[in-house]
Formats: structure tokens, sequence, C-alpha cells
């Protein structure tokens, strides 16, 4: 309850109103200080390409692949051959082999339009596309945390993004992982400002971008029905307070009444107040033609499985080629309780046991931070979260490859910057980027020689 210095009809002076409790979890106003963030994305760009530039002359022989642009070659490891090839040369699939339907296909398509532009150079399209959704990707982050948390919070998190250890696929390797991150925080984006339909769109291109890709499209849908059902709280709400003000009108005493000495006290609350659970279904029926473009998101994926079906005869082709012989990621058991990475903890060999441990780390953190991402965003993030982890936590039999699926689920990197900000003591959070930057560039180094990193 608060107290209002207004007057009844009878000339009264306190009224007594009730209130709802207000979040210490606020964004502050004003902008987010653009230069130098973008002065440090690109120091950090400039930063991590040198490190790769270097770390050419260790690169085993069967990966040596440098010519006169040695700052794109240096990027052209891994994952990122395929994406050129099939920029290049378009999708195969051989049965029991590696084959490039593996590789989903939103951005090496967009790859191909652009190196048809570029004159058919598919990897310098591969570098400007990767480089360029870096950046959108940490524009786009920055305005949607900046909207909030408090700016402490928000600083920090906008560092823990471009500090992550594997971060560096923000800085131009040319593989898809900017480009989704990029496709996430767009549709996400568009639907906090209610277009749906393009929130949807942009959502297809990111289920046809990555296998985890189905989260964006559960977390449009969940966040759709937060939104009605907070509009819905909101009107009870209004319509009760304006209930309250008439009977208060109607009933004022000519008493001036004193104000509560504890009340302003029990308006804040810590966390920002959600809806129910319950809600979220309840709010099914509000959902009308203009909500239901959020649904368009799942095309992507149904596209692509489409596609696979009538061309190759498997329209889960992607996840079958992931047994065959040197990628060995079969689904079952033994991937799932991961019993190849106790193996390598207990057996090594020690380079490899030490990636996929720090891989391991990462997502226990991330894990133990849905709770945070819950209770500063609701239940939209929280749902892409989880998805978005669930499913390389389940598809891999060692951890490889989570560390980057990690740096997907941005609204755990937001949480990770709003728990930074508060910690004790104060050399924590400097600490902790810093280990955070090294660690990157430690990681840019051994995925630049040829070796996966994650």
């Amino acid at each position: 309850m608060t107290a209002v210095d207004g007057h009844g009809a009878d000339g009264g002076g306190w009224v007594v109103e009730p209130t709802r409790p207000v979040s210490t979890v606020r964004a502050e106003p004003g902008r987010p200080p653009w230069a130098w963030i973008l002065g440090c994305w690109a120091g950090l760009a400039v930063l991590v390409t040198s490190v790769a530039i270097w770390a050419i002359g260790d690169r085993a022989p069967t990966n040596v692949n440098v010519g006169t642009r040695f700052w794109l070659d240096a990027w052209l490891v891994d994952d990122a051959r395929w994406y050129q090839s099939i920029a290049a040369d378009g999708y195969f699939y051989l049965p029991g082999q590696q084959s490039s339907i593996a590789f989903f296909p939103s951005y090496p398509m967009t790859v191909r339009g652009v190196g048809w532009v570029l004159g058919s150079d598919f990897q310098l399209a591969a570098w400007l596309v990767a480089l360029a959704a870096g950046l959108a990707a940490v524009v786009m982050f920055t305005g949607w945390v900046w909207a909030r948390l408090p700016r402490a919070a928000a600083l920090t998190a906008i560092a823990v993004l471009m500090l992550y250890p594997y971060s560096f696929f923000l800085y131009g390797p040319m593989m898809s992982d900017a480009f989704f991150l990029m496709l996430a925080l767009l549709a996400f984006v568009l639907l906090e400002r209610r277009m749906f339909w393009l929130a949807g769109l942009v959502g297809a291109l990111a289920t046809a971008g990555r296998p985890v890709g189905v989260a964006v499209a559960v977390g449009l849908v969940v966040r759709t029905l937060e939104l009605l059902a907070e509009r819905r709280a909101a009107a009870a709400v209004n319509a009760a307070d304006e209930a309250a003000d008439e009977a208060a009108d109607e009933a004022a005493a000519p008493a001036r009444a004193e104000p509560d000495a504890d009340a302003d006290a029990q308006t804040v609350a810590r966390w920002p107040r959600h809806v129910r659970w319950r809600d979220l279904f309840g709010a099914i029926r509000a959902v009308r033609w203009r909500e239901a473009g959020v649904l368009l998101s799942g095309i992507g994926l149904a596209g692509w499985c489409i596609y696979l079906w009538t061309t190759y005869g498997d329209p889960l082709a992607f996840n079958t080629v992931q047994g065959a012989p040197g990628w060995n990621q079969g689904t079952g058991p033994k991937t799932w309780f991961k019993l190849i990475f106790f193996g390598t903890m207990v057996r090594g060999p020690f380079d490899v046991a030490l990636r996929i441990a720090a891989q391991a780390l990462m997502c226990l953190i991330a894990v133990l931070l849905l709770r945070r991402v819950y209770r500063l965003f609701g239940w939209g993030y929280l749902a892409y979260s989880v998805v978005v982890l669930t499913i390389p936590l389940l598809g891999t039999k060692d951890f490889m490859g989570t560390g980057r699926y990690v740096m997907a689920a941005f609204p755990v990197i937001a949480a990770a910057g709003h728990v930074l900000a508060s910690a004790r003591p104060r050399w924590v959070r400097p600490v902790v980027l810093g280990v955070g930057l090294l660690g990157m560039l430690v990681a840019t180094f051994v995925f630049a020689t040829g070796t996966s990193v994650t």
C-alpha cells in the first residue's frame, strides 16, 4: 500500500491505494556506449585474427592450406571447408560416409549468394558473412540486454559475450555459429516489437540454420504466449486499480491517514514478476491470426527435412550421417550417458580430455544459470535456453562442440553478466573476464592449427 496525496469528494486528504511490487532489476535510461562496444569488437577481431594467423605455422601437413590471403586461410579449418564446399558445389550424401548434408543450409546458402556477387569467391564470402554476422549479433545483444538489465550488469553481459572462451566465432571463422546467433537474436527482437510474422520468418531461417534451431521456434511460441498472458494480467490489474480508485473516491474519509513507514520497502521486489506457467496455457485461447505468425519459424526445419526426403530418401539424413566413421556421433544410451567422455577422462589422451572437460564445465555453468534466466527474463527465454542446451547435451558423446552451443544461449550469457556484476569481492569480475579472454586466445590458436577445439 502507498499513501497518495489527493482529495476525495469531501476534500479529505490522504488516500491509501494498493500497489504492485517493483523489481530492483530495471534497465536504466540512456543509450549504450556504442563507440566503446564497437571499438572493443573491432579490436578483438584484429587480435583474434592475428592469433589465428600466428597459428598457421603450427598446422599439421594435412591441414596446410595457405595462400596469399593468409588472414582468410587462417580460418579455413575444421567445418569451414564443408561450408565452402557446399557454397561452391552444393550438397551430397553418401550413406555411411561423412557427407555435406550434415550441415544445415542457411549459412552456406547465404555464402553462396554473396559469393556469386563476389565473382564466385566463396572463401571471401564465407569470411565476410561470418564477420558481419558476429558484429550484428553483438549489436543486437547489446540492444536486447540494455533494455532488461541495469547498466553495470548489461555492460558485464556484453563483455561476457565478447570474451567467452568460444566467442572467437564472432570474429571471422567461416562457421555458422555467429550467423545462427544473429538470427536467434533478430527473431526475438522482432517478437518483442510485436512483429510476429517477421519474427516467424527470421525464426524459419534459424531453424534451417542449425540442429538446435528448433529452440528458436519453441522460444518464440512460449514467449508469444507469455506476452499475451502478461497483457491479460495487466488488463486485470488495471481494472482492479480503477475499481479501487472509484471505491476510494466514494468512501474517502475526511481524516488524514498517515502513510505506512514501511510501505516503500514492501513494494520493492528482488526479481521481475512473471506470469505463472498455467497462464501460458490460458493464453492459447487469446492467440489470433496476428500472433500465429511465429509458427512460421517451424517451416525452416520442415523444408530442410522435405528436401532431404525427396532428394535422398531420408528426412533425417542430417542426423543419420552423424554416425559416419570419423564423426561417430550416433544416438543411444552410449551417447546420452557420455560413456566416451568418462573413458577419455580416465584414459586420455590428456589434450583431448582437457578440451572436452573445459566444454563440460561451460555446460555445467550454463545449466546452473537457467534458474536466473527465468527470474530475469521469464518463460520464453528459459524455454529457448533449455532447448538450445539440451539438444547438444544429449546429442554429443563427449561434450565436444557444446562450448560454442552455450554461446547460442544468449539469455544464459546475460544471466552470467548479471551474476558477475554483483560478485564480491570486486576483483572477481575482472579476473573472470580476463581468464575468458585468455581462454579465447588459446582456443583460437588451437582451432587455427586445425585441431578440433569445440
